[in-house]
């Protein structure tokens, strides 16, 4: 092989996009593969069977961990497919939902909680979708990873089998967390109209 053969192999190597089976990708799978018993623990426990609920929490931890992991080896590898762009805010918010409506289920938070997050949720992803078709590309809000963190540990204190003294605590926590979910949703549709009319200036 010549040199200028060599070296198209080579700008071929490091332009070809990855496998969609990797690491990342294995992780969001197996994030939404585990929903299920996720759901199945929380529903299964009770006063008399705790070590079913701390087995929930556990698995939550455990799955929002891959949350973070999944999204970070993805970026310092590159490894970034369009499985893992579709999959992994699925796998988030069917995760967080699961969640929540589980806690509704048992009677622990009221379900007003779940319908303004999902809504919230839901909403954003396919605005942010419209806006991709349309080529805009609004960049998440800053309290994104705020958001994400308030929910995670108000849902991880719903899950803990915890003293009654921690049931205000952990109300406060989760509306902080609402509260958090829906500014950061108005900003980012702030934002958004802001780039919109930005294109239409220039156009």
């Amino acid at each position: 092989m010549n040199a200028a053969a060599s070296n198209a192999s080579q700008v071929g190597d490091q332009t070809a996009k990855p496998s969609n089976f990797n690491l990342p990708n294995v992780l969001t799978s197996l994030r939404i593969i585990l929903i299920p018993l996720f759901v199945w623990l929380v529903l299964r426990a009770d006063d008399q069977h705790l070590s079913w609920m701390w087995g929930a929490f556990a698995l939550f931890v455990a799955l929002m961990i891959t949350d973070k992991l999944d999204g970070d080896i993805a970026r310092a590898r590159g490894l970034v497919t369009d499985f893992g762009k579709i999959a992994d805010p699925i796998a988030d918010k069917a995760l967080m939902t699961s969640a929540l409506v589980c806690l509704n289920i048992t009677g622990v938070l009221p379900w007003w909680v779940t319908v303004v997050i999902v809504i919230r949720e839901f909403g954003i992803t396919m605005w942010r979708m419209f806006q991709l078709r349309a080529g805009r590309v609004v960049p998440a809000s800053k309290g994104g990873k705020l958001k994400t963190a308030l929910q995670t540990l108000a849902v991880g204190l719903y899950l803990c089998p915890l003293p009654e003294w921690m049931n205000l605590p952990t109300w406060i926590v989760m509306l902080a967390a609402v509260a958090v979910t829906v500014y950061t949703g108005i900003q980012y549709l702030i934002d958004s109209r802001r780039i919109s009319d930005d294109d239409s200036d220039r156009n």
